[in-house]
């Protein structure tokens, strides 16, 4: 029974196996380069999130940055990002809770 178990799981393990085998190394790396996908802007994910003027919560609040708010990220601090908000033109810090940027895939 037990060998009967073994003789199966190899035989599984060696189906699956194949196709891989079988796939030339110059394809694989073709695909992997032939995709250029650029990182996303950040965006807001909230209908507001406060802009800091130190990346901590209790810090004075500088203003607040709306989702429809075109900004730029210039650093990051553990989950703090520093922006400019260039509706406003204000600066300051936000949290990376609420502003991060979307993922983008290529389907090569």
């Amino acid at each position: 029974m037990r060998t009967t178990r073994i003789a199966v799981s190899a035989a599984v393990l060696g189906a699956l196996a194949l196709p891989l085998a079988s796939i030339p190394a110059a394809s694989a790396a073709t695909s992997v380069s032939s995709c250029q996908a650029k990182p996303l802007p950040y965006t807001v994910h909230a209908k507001a999130v406060t802009i800091r003027s130190k990346a901590s919560s209790k810090s004075t609040a500088l203003g607040v940055l709306y989702r429809s708010h075109r900004f730029t990220v210039q650093k990051n601090s553990g989950n703090w990002r520093y922006i400019t908000d260039t509706t406003t033109g204000v600066k300051g810090w936000v949290s990376g809770t609420y502003v991060y940027r979307d993922v983008a895939m290529c389907l090569d």
